[in-house]
């Protein structure tokens, strides 16, 4: 019986390990460090996080929901529906909830795992297939404020927010104006007595059409299912629009870009140039937003443009010279998302590091399998993530792809993809990527040194059709694949 682990219970691990069942392979069993499963939509509780991504389409195609109560629905939905996956397709007997995998290393036959466990005991387990899927969006940043250590006030980032936290009649600066800067800040503008956004650069951002799917709407898709799949796929067309728009088509670019500046001018009123991108439009994460501008207006927001010099005290210091008083300090500065799989130490054939091969940055092939690292495949690895649709068409195509290749280990007991196979692979991304709107500016997607590690460089269909057949001359020889 081939033995699987899958680390990480959010929905690539979610979607790797049902597929995997589904496919009559029972043992596998999923390792989550916390205590519940779910992912970013567990570990983000701030007020306002919602999905940016209509839920018809931000769900998996094998478990449409009936019951979302809006067209973007908040994270309190999306954690109850990931939870309400586990139970229906009776993953919880797989779960090992408060288990924590701090080494994985390949012993020539096997992956043996180290683990600490919610009580402090620690132990060893082996397997013969390892999926990591940590994610991208699992380690916040927080930038090297000088003096930030001694900020007066109470300090915490997005990611880690106390769902306690009372805002009311605090003075609160937020620093950053990515998406959950635009979810924060005008679901707090009613309670804090004074919001200061501190923005670096300005976003682009495309109006929200968010709408409340009411009693007889989610009766009619218990009823008729064919209405959520005709509902998916006009969700879906809408993406292909924007994703053409973010990989260059000139048309698509022109029309989405027009779109923006029309918020903005009806939106944003006197503060129309200060929250002007000065970049090209997708070359960060573009945000679906209904309130931002409009909460900027507000009289007790400010939005401060100034550099961040340095904290001291209570007070953030600018480099206009200004200080902006604060009681709470938030850092909307979202995550390390080219640092995969960080902190867990990876060592695969011949005992070398899966850090070290990724010195000069991550790389995989169909950002899936990595030379030297046998029976080991990726959920969300590198060149995987997608500016313009839902992640989780990305995961099914990966799990999918991952499903063939444990068929061709039970089968065969080994499967190393090929160096020259990564390496090509790796080119095609880059050299693709050398040209795309991501090289323009300084974002999450990119490492200190420039290479895009993150980012899939076309559109979501390409991904799909190029994991759909797991080709076996893409593996070491005397590795057979088996439908």
């Amino acid at each position: 019986m081939t033995r699987i682990a899958v680390i990480g219970a959010g929905f690539g691990g979610i979607a790797v390990a049902h597929l995997l069942r589904r496919a009559g392979f029972a043992d596998v069993t999923i390792f989550e460090r916390a205590g519940d499963v779910g992912g970013v939509w567990r570990d983000n509780t701030y007020p306002g996080c919602a999905c940016d991504i209509p839920a018809p389409l931000y769900s998996y195609s094998f478990a449409l929901n009936p019951n979302w109560s809006q067209r973007f629905p908040p994270r309190a939905e999306i954690l109850e529906y990931l939870r309400g996956c586990v139970r229906q397709f009776g993953l919880e007997g797989l779960l090992r909830l408060g288990t924590d995998v701090t080494e994985a290393a390949w012993t020539g036959t096997a992956w043996r795992l180290s683990l600490a466990g919610p009580d402090g005991a620690t132990g060893t387990a082996e397997f013969d297939v390892l999926v990591p899927a940590t994610g991208q969006l699992s380690r916040p940043v927080v930038p090297a404020i000088p003096g930030a250590g001694d900020f007066a006030g109470r300090v915490t980032h997005t990611a880690g927010w106390d769902p306690g936290l009372d805002v009311t009649g605090l003075r609160v600066g937020v620093i950053g104006t990515g998406a959950s800067a635009v979810q924060l800040v005008p679901a707090i503008a009613g309670r804090a007595a004074r919001i200061t956004v501190f923005q670096r650069t300005a976003p682009w951002t495309l109006p929200k059409p968010n709408r409340r799917y009411g009693r007889a709407r989610r009766a009619l898709n218990r009823a008729l299912p064919v209405l959520m799949r005709a509902s998916r796929t006009g969700t879906w067309w809408l993406t292909v629009v924007t994703g053409r728009a973010v990989v260059g088509h000139p048309v698509a670019r022109r029309l989405v870009g027009a779109i923006s500046a029309a918020q903005r001018f009806v939106q944003a009123g006197r503060l129309r140039r200060r929250v002007a991108p000065d970049y090209a439009m997708g070359c960060k994460r573009v945000l679906f937003t209904g309130d931002w501008y409009r909460t900027l207006r507000a009289p007790h927001v400010d939005l401060v443009t100034d550099d961040i010099l340095r904290i001291a005290g209570a007070g953030v210091h600018t480099a206009d010279g200004a200080v902006h008083d604060c009681d709470l300090l938030v850092y909307a500065t979202g995550f390390a998302a080219t640092e995969f799989l960080t902190p867990l130490r990876v060592r695969g054939r011949d005992g070398r590091d899966l850090h070290d091969e990724w010195r000069d940055g991550a790389y995989a092939h169909l950002g899936i399998a990595v030379p030297g690292f046998p029976n080991m495949f990726l959920m969300y690895g590198p060149n995987t993530n997608t500016g313009n649709t839902s992640v989780v068409y990305f995961h099914e195509a990966q799990a999918r792809y991952i499903v063939q290749a444990v068929r061709a280990i039970a089968a065969g007991g080994l499967l190393e993809v090929r160096p020259e196979v990564a390496a090509e692979f790796d080119a095609e991304m880059q050299r693709r990527l050398s040209t795309s709107v991501w090289t323009g500016c300084t974002s999450w997607y990119r490492t200190g040194s420039g290479r895009i590690v993150t980012n899939w460089p076309g559109m979501a269909a390409e991904y799909r059709a190029r994991t759909a057949r797991l080709a076996p001359g893409d593996y070491l020889a005397g590795v057979t694949s088996r439908r």
